[in-house]
């Protein structure tokens, strides 16, 4: 059987590249490509894949949400966070999005195709750097300070220059109501500027700088 593959990443050179280490594994075909991630949940729903190779840091709607949206409609479709983020933050983020698997860019010569295999087996892979993240995190004992997807998407918009009557427009609620949404964030994340919430978007790859 051919494991049909579906690249989510917002520069076409990294899908390129994605695709062909993907093609140099016989039974693996690209079946679709997408630069945001509303256009990967779209792509998902119409074209079913098996796999999901997905970035997280796209425009319109981050990876990690995308993960979360394309596995409530398709909760076969294993995913693959495919990411130059490595914070400790992003790893427990990804564990909540549903992906079984996540992987540096740096590391993609070396583990892309082991990764997606594993995912057929319906197993989960990270690779030894990621692992010692996941380790050192809950050695740790940082704070859950973890958003819902509804936050996170509020910070993306944010972030991205959208005014509240926007990000209103966009959810189909009230201006006030994003306010209360926007305070609420800010209180969870301890923040106190919107300064402060686009570097902390920046660093956790909802958006990138």
């Amino acid at each position: 059987m051919t494991a049909r593959i579906l690249l989510a990443d917002d520069h076409e050179i990294v899908r390129e590249g994605v695709r062909a280490l993907v093609q140099r594994r016989e039974g693996f075909e690209v079946i679709g490509e997408a630069a945001t991630g509303r256009e990967a949940v779209e792509l998902a729903k119409k074209l079913k894949p098996d796999l999901v190779v997905m970035d997280i840091g796209m425009p319109e709607l981050n990876g990690l949400d995308a993960t979360r949206q394309i596995k409530k409609l398709l909760p076969d479709a294993e995913v693959l966070i495919f990411t130059a983020n490595e914070t400790e933050e992003v790893v427990r983020q990804v564990f909540k999005s549903g992906a079984r698997a996540y992987l540096l860019k740096m590391e993609a010569n070396q583990h892309l195709l082991p990764a997606l295999e594993m995912l057929l087996k319906r197993r989960t892979y990270f690779s030894s750097k990621v692992s010692e993240m996941i380790f050192a995190g809950c050695m740790h004992g940082v704070e859950d300070t973890s958003l819902t997807p509804r936050e996170r998407e509020t910070v993306q918009l944010i972030a991205e220059g959208r005014s509240n009557k926007e990000i209103a427009e966009t959810f189909g609620i009230s201006v006030k109501t994003v306010e209360t949404h926007r305070a609420a964030i800010m209180r969870k994340l301890h923040l106190d500027s919107s300064a402060s919430l686009v570097r902390y978007a920046i660093r956790n790859g909802i958006v990138q700088p």
